[in-house]
């Protein structure tokens, strides 16, 4: 993927968080829609298709996979309209709304066959509150309450699926990464560890690497570098 690429993804997937968040779904599920969308265009040209109406149809089937009731199709057509459309009044019964309608319908197809019928995704975020468990116990109480270490976790995995991470490494290796990144921008080191001479992500997972971990931290990087750059 070239930089041009990486930019149109980039605000693609911000549009997928800003859509999902004013259609109330879950974290889970606009994570979901995020590597959907980032599946759809591993195997396809973005040149080729329109981004938007991919990433609105990834939102929709997102919600389905995780069975997210209240989103219905009228809701994700509405909402993702206006999200693109700032200056133009609400879609009303007519052409422009059926149009809109039967081309994410038509394009949710395309795209389950796209992903050979694949739309279950397997995210870090159990995994992530499991070591996140774990680690507390082995702090002192004052030390983890004074440090947001939790918090600092759960914003970057949120902002990881802005990359396609998750198509690329184990959920585990992206759980243990992000608390990795987390410790050092706090400064703040794990002080106990149950496996003599082992680092303490090794207790968590034993197949992954310092080299590993360091690889992921780097692709969160490069998403918050193009983030600046985007806003220069």
């Amino acid at each position: 993927m070239n930089e041009s690429e990486g930019k149109v993804h980039f605000r693609v997937v911000r549009f997928i968080y800003e859509a999902g968040l004013k259609l109330r779904m879950k974290t889970i599920s606009l994570a979901s829609a995020c590597v959907l969308y980032h599946r759809f265009f591993r195997e396809n040209k973005v040149d080729d298709y329109d981004p938007y109406l991919i990433a609105a149809t990834c939102l929709y089937l997102g919600g389905k996979t995780e069975e997210e009731e209240h989103v219905k199709l009228r809701d994700v057509v509405n909402v993702t309209y206006r999200t693109l459309n700032r200056d133009k009044p609400a879609l009303e019964m007519g052409t422009t709304f059926q149009h809109y309608r039967d081309s994410l319908v038509n394009c949710e197809l395309h795209l389950l066959r796209s992903l050979h019928f694949k739309s279950v995704v397997y995210h870090p975020h159990k995994f992530l509150l499991h070591y996140l468990k774990y680690l507390e116990d082995w702090f002192d109480p004052f030390t983890w309450q004074s440090v947001p270490l939790s918090r600092t976790c759960w914003a970057l995995l949120r902002d990881s699926y802005h990359s396609p991470l998750a198509l690329r490494y184990k959920p585990q290796h992206i759980a243990i990464a992000v608390i990795y990144m987390a410790l050092f921008s706090h400064g703040v080191e794990v002080p106990y560890n149950r496996v003599a001479d082992s680092p303490w992500w090794k207790v968590f997972k034993e197949d992954i690497s310092l080299n590993e971990i360091k690889d992921i931290i780097n692709e969160i990087v490069f998403t918050y570098d193009m983030e600046s750059t985007l806003q220069a």
